[in-house]
């Protein structure tokens, strides 16, 4: 990954980087808040010895310093704490004793600090003037030579014992900012770590690049989707519909010289929302007074019919197998020029079927029948039923839904096309994560617009009459578009 792979991956997940950061944050302020606090008292001894003149005095100080390191061991030893603990005025034991004590030597000179730390200030305060006063003692007792009186090392109290007013421990200011930090630093290498390991697709961009086809649209993800699937009613105001209107416009322009009148929508694995999306583009080009036909062509597991409210009969199986004929199982949905070919029964040959002449001939006929052919298909890696049709399609839309698509399984959907030399128009990248300043503009120049009854308003229901009866050499009459856009009619 370079610099603006890294950016682009820290700018997808920051909120692993702000939920790691809240996380670290509540976890110290838990620990400090629950925190027993500390007290520090300390004490400063000023070791010095009796030699005399410069020289003398050069190699004492020498000697001082190098003595005055033991003296930090001497000050937590054993003995001492043992000492401390004997006064009933201290209270705690000498394993206590020494646990509380610290010590340190200023570098390069003589003096010798000892903090005691504690819960009770007082019994800090306590402990260290006891600690004081025995460390001298047993220092003149071990320095003092036999025979002799004095030691030549004397010690003095030149600061202490005092205690500090405000508890050492917990600090709740720096406790929180090395937790900020820190949440900070695991955050942007969770975001990394995450970018490198994940697979799906998270913008256009690497969905275009990986498919090798133009980027037709980006639907965005809409949580009313899974309740109303389909751009109609309330939902035709929405960003979602909006998406599949620039869909709609991107496809009859990706190739104006040779525009596809059938088209095979398709994806590389299940769940990617091709059959609605199959149904919403449907919906939409029949908005703007296309003579459309929704065929669904998966076999397998057939969805156009639930979500469009038809009945799921014969279909387009029965017709392949010729018990009946086409014109008798297509059903008019709303009041738009949307005629749908459900897919009938379930087959045990559903490859063989589609891949048949039966499959071809009829695609042929369709073609006269009206302006464009949207037909659904399977997953192409699951089933080779969507190659199939995509070959006697003019081309395929390949759909992949954004963060859970695997780039390689995509990928390899479109090699399978190009495999067999069907054509790719494009590709679409569903439910994306909106843009919110898109959506904003949107709302707000519609709250601008004057009110105007929404188009399709009665698609969410289908028409009365039943099935239609269309001569093959005929055409179908266009309900009057609702849709403002102008689009030229494909010539027959």
């Amino acid at each position: 990954m370079d610099l603006h792979a890294y950016l682009r991956a820290l700018r997808q997940r920051w909120w692993v980087v702000l939920a790691t950061v809240m996380v670290a944050l509540g976890v110290a302020g838990f620990v400090t808040v629950r925190a027993t606090p500390q007290y520090a008292s300390s004490v400063t001894f000023f070791v010095t010895s009796s030699g005399q003149g410069m020289a003398d005095a050069y190699q004492g100080n020498l000697f001082l310093q190098q003595r005055v390191k033991s003296y930090v061991d001497l000050l937590s030893s054993d003995r001492l704490a043992q000492t401390v603990a004997a006064e009933e005025r201290v209270g705690l034991t000498a394993d206590e004793v020494r646990s509380r004590v610290s010590a340190r030597v200023e570098a390069d000179t003589v003096l010798l600090s000892a903090t005691v730390t504690d819960s009770d200030q007082t019994r800090a305060l306590r402990l260290t003037e006891a600690l004081a006063a025995q460390f001298m003692k047993l220092v003149h007792s071990i320095e003092t030579p036999p025979g002799a009186k004095d030691p030549p090392i004397k010690i003095e109290v030149v600061g202490g014992p005092r205690v500090n007013a405000e508890p050492v421990s917990p600090r709740p200011v720096r406790n929180l900012a090395l937790a900020g930090v820190f949440g900070l630093f695991v955050g942007v290498g969770l975001a990394l770590l995450r970018g490198l390991t994940d697979t799906t697709f998270r913008d256009g961009e690497a969905l275009q690049e990986a498919t090798a086809a133009p980027l037709l649209g980006s639907i965005p993800y809409d949580g009313q989707a899974r309740s109303s699937p389909l751009i109609v009613g309330d939902a035709a105001q929405t960003a979602r519909a909006e998406a599949m209107r620039k869909l709609r416009t991107n496809l009859r322009f990706v190739d104006a010289q040779e525009p596809a009148r059938v088209i095979a929508v398709t994806s590389a694995v299940q769940a990617e929302g091709k059959s609605t999306l199959a149904c919403n583009l449907a919906i939409t080009l029949a908005e703007a007074g296309w003579q459309v036909l929704l065929v669904d062509a998966d076999l397998r597991h057939p969805r156009v019919a639930g979500y469009l409210g038809l009945g799921s009969g014969a279909g387009l199986t029965d017709v392949l197998i010729g018990e009946v004929a086409v014109e008798d199982v297509l059903q008019p949905w709303g009041d738009k020029s949307l005629l749908v070919l459900p897919a009938g029964s379930v087959p045990p040959n559903p490859s063989e079927l589609l891949g048949s002449k039966a499959m071809a001939d009829l695609l042929l006929s369709l073609r006269e029948l009206t302006d464009i052919v949207i037909i659904d298909t399977p997953p192409l890696l699951a089933f080779t039923d969507g190659v199939v049709v995509s070959v006697q399609a003019d081309g395929a839309l390949l759909v992949a839904r954004q963060g859970k698509t695997p780039s390689a399984q995509t990928a390899a959907a479109a090699r399978a096309l190009h495999s067999v030399s069907a054509r790719v128009l494009g590709c679409v990248l569903n439910m994306s994560k909106e843009n919110k300043i898109d959506v904003e503009q949107y709302r707000a120049y519609r709250r601008g617009a004057p009110a105007e009854k929404a188009p399709g308003t009665r698609g969410d229901q289908p028409s009365s009459a039943g099935p239609l009866r269309i001569p093959l050499n005929g055409a179908v009459a266009a309900a009057p578009a609702d849709d403002t856009e102008e689009l030229s009619r494909v010539p027959r």
